[in-house]
């Protein structure tokens, strides 16, 4: 066949490296720190809630901006860990299969991506490179804090940054947050659309998959002005429509979860954090410690492999996988000399971990 049906648009999208890499560890027996999912359930409690939701009857399409029971949650859930958002979360929201859809989603729009770095080996923002790339032309700016893979929070000012560029533009701004509950005690995680004048120019998305360890389930929501949801929900009906009906209801039921599981949630991840964290600085790898979400890049230009390389051999000759992060960069190279880690997993399986990354020695 000579006619090549592939739209040009996407001729230069890869296969998923993170299907690769799992196979791959699959293939040679490897404890997986590359993909970002938990090896463990969450709460026994939200099982129940998706089986009782089955159980009577909410089995058919969803609500395609979501169900009630969901949104009045979302918006509760708002008001309690951001008293200081100033104005009333619209009720009405986009519920989509997870938090994913944007990168590559601009450039399949039509969109010219233009990346600002964050610099290694701190992983923050050059405030001249942020002042530069916003244009007459820019419409949008996508923000993800707590960030994946470098584990940065944003800071108040960094955000009042970006948000008076939004304003002198004219720029909506926005934000995946979906780790917003992972943030460890040196960070505070703020919203961008707190900010006096954002309110009305940010979609905040976030999802139930990480802060409930349910990544499966893909329950995501957007946050906004009703113009933005208006906009949001036109297309959403001609893409997702919906997601499963039973994991919105015990998505609701997680978010009203009291304040000790957020607490929990948060202490449980930076002890795994900083168990990993003293691993892969005993073997020599030069981890930077994460703020947030669940994490780990660490610099390995001392092995003389470039990320790809290294994680292969990683795989093959330690018996651990890692993730080259190239797909999460604009520009692949800004990825090099670093690998990531994610330690989201069971102890018994950061221990195995531990144990084979001691071949690689100090």
């Amino acid at each position: 066949m000579n006619k090549n049906f592939m739209a040009s648009r996407i001729s230069g999208f890869e296969n998923s490296i993170f299907s690769e890499i799992s196979a791959l560890a699959r293939q040679h027996g490897a404890v997986n720190l590359g993909q970002g999912f938990p090896d463990f359930d969450g709460p026994d409690s939200l099982k129940r809630s998706a089986q009782e939701a089955i159980h009577s009857g909410k089995n058919q399409y969803a609500q395609s901006q979501g169900e009630p029971e969901l949104r009045r949650a979302i918006a509760e859930h708002s008001k309690r860990f951001y008293p200081s958002f100033g104005w009333e979360v619209p009720f009405a929201k986009a519920i989509g299969a997870g938090g994913k859809p944007l990168g590559r989603h601009a450039q399949l729009a039509g969109g010219i991506p233009v990346a600002v770095t964050l610099h290694a080996p701190d992983f923050r923002f050059n405030p001249i490179e942020l002042s530069t790339a916003f244009t007459p032309k820019t419409k949008a700016i996508i923000i993800n804090t707590p960030h994946n893979p470098a584990g940065t929070v944003f800071t108040h000012q960094e955000l009042i940054m970006i948000a008076e560029l939004c304003q002198e533009y004219d720029v909506l701004a926005i934000t995946d947050e979906v780790y917003e509950h992972i943030i460890f005690s040196e960070a505070q995680h703020r919203r961008i659309a707190a900010i006096p004048g954002m309110e009305n120019r940010t979609l905040t998305i976030s999802s139930a998959g990480k802060t409930f360890s349910f990544t499966g389930w893909k329950v995501g929501w957007t946050i906004g002005a009703a113009e933005l949801q208006t906009a949001i929900r036109r297309i959403h009906q001609f893409t997702v429509f919906a997601t499963a009906t039973p994991f919105q209801y015990a998505s609701a039921d997680g978010l009203r979860l009291g304040d000790e599981y957020y607490k929990e949630l948060s202490e449980d991840y930076e002890s795994r954090r900083d168990y990993l964290m003293d691993v892969l600085t005993r073997v020599g790898l030069e981890p930077t410690k994460p703020e947030g979400a669940y994490f780990i890049m660490a610099n390995i230009e001392k092995y003389g492999k470039n990320p790809d390389e290294f994680c292969e051999w990683l795989i093959k000759e330690i018996g651990v996988a890692a993730i080259p992060p190239k797909t999460l960069y604009l520009h692949a190279k800004d990825a090099a000399p670093y690998v990531r880690f994610t330690f989201c997993k069971k102890w018994e399986t950061l221990h195995a971990a531990a144990e084979r990354l001691m071949k690689l020695g100090g």
